[in-house]
């Protein structure tokens, strides 16, 4: 993928020691751009997927909730935002309520109104807005109907982001990536988790798993949000980023317990299902592959198998009590 449109440009990228986020910032400043970040903690122990350029790149200590402390974004004048800054856990969010709203609506809202003279600003948003649908696969047309407090806020987000580039005229693009895995995510997420556990013979109880999901190795979503932001097409637009293929978290389940040579106990169906479950998850996304040229280059199954690799390295050096890292 050419990245040369980046070379050189002023960017920032909120929320960037996040996973999906951490994966974008690094392969920015692989093109050559001027990189900045904002994070709550100046600190490269909070921020540690960064750990490889963290000399190299500006750091900005903020929370997108407090105005007084965007006042630095001024005085970068970034070319690009990128905005992954969110409370990011679905379930979460229900115990949680306040703190994902303000996060993610307000946290976004406040950062739109801080600067606004910018070539381009890439809200990311989530396939979690589209919410209770009746039919799959999730178009750009569908009306959204988030049915989580998480998915809400984001898609508030968006409504606002959406806003000022309808009444402004801002060069602002809206990005629906789907679910997203691969080394470095944490065991919050559910791939992670059930690798993990699989590495460690852990049992594994789950809900009866029929529910789908489009599941997409991080480096294929990275290269859609890098292809978005070169193209002028998609300003003032919304566009999925998704692999369109849909799985059953039950065979998720097994195919995971099979790549790890895992002898856990699976004990699918002990679990509850949640009351506001999306029970299919599947994207459309035929606008960015018209658009961008985009299609996912590396599959589930051969993601996965990236990913198991990379936490059988990590947990070599997380858990052996002879490991460097335990010895600091």
């Amino acid at each position: 993928m050419n990245l040369s449109g980046f070379k050189n440009k002023r960017v920032l990228v909120t929320g960037a020691s996040g996973f999906f986020a951490s994966r974008l910032t690094n392969r920015l400043f692989e093109s050559g751009a001027e990189v900045s970040i904002t994070t709550k903690y100046n600190s490269i122990i909070d921020n540690v997927r960064l750990a490889r350029i963290w000399d190299n790149i500006h750091v900005i200590e903020a929370d997108l909730r407090n105005p007084d402390s965007l006042v630095q974004i001024k005085k970068l004048k970034p070319q690009i935002i990128f905005h992954f800054a969110a409370y990011n856990h679905v379930g979460d969010s229900f115990t949680h309520v306040l703190e994902s709203l303000n996060s993610n609506a307000v946290g976004s809202a406040c950062l739109m109104e801080s600067y606004k003279d910018y070539e381009r600003f890439i809200y990311i948003a989530t396939s979690e807005v589209y919410g209770f649908q009746k039919n799959v696969p999730f178009t750009e047309t569908m009306i959204p109907f988030p049915t989580s407090p998480y998915s809400i806020g984001k898609y508030t987000g968006e409504l606002y982001a959406r806003m000022h580039h309808h009444v402004y005229g801002l060069p602002i693009t809206v990005l629906r990536p789907f679910n997203v895995f691969g080394p470095y995510q944490s065991p919050r997420a559910i791939i992670a988790e059930l690798i993990i556990k699989c590495l460690r013979g852990e049992t594994i109880k789950t809900t009866e798993g029929t529910q789908t999901r489009d599941f997409n190795y991080v480096e294929n979503l990275v290269d859609g949000v890098l292809a978005a932001t070169l193209s002028k097409e998609l300003i003032g637009q919304v566009t999925n980023i998704g692999s369109g293929v849909e799985i059953q978290i039950r065979d998720l389940v097994r195919k995971i317990h099979a790549l790890t040579e895992s002898k856990s106990k699976l004990e699918i169906g002990a679990l509850p299902n949640r009351p506001t479950e999306i029970w299919r998850m599947q994207a459309d996304h035929e606008k960015a592959t018209h658009v961008l040229g985009w299609t996912p280059k590396i599959g589930l199954d051969e993601g996965l198998k990236l990913t198991v690799d990379w936490y059988k390295k990590f947990l070599s050096v997380y858990s052996d009590p002879s490991s460097p890292l335990l010895n600091l």
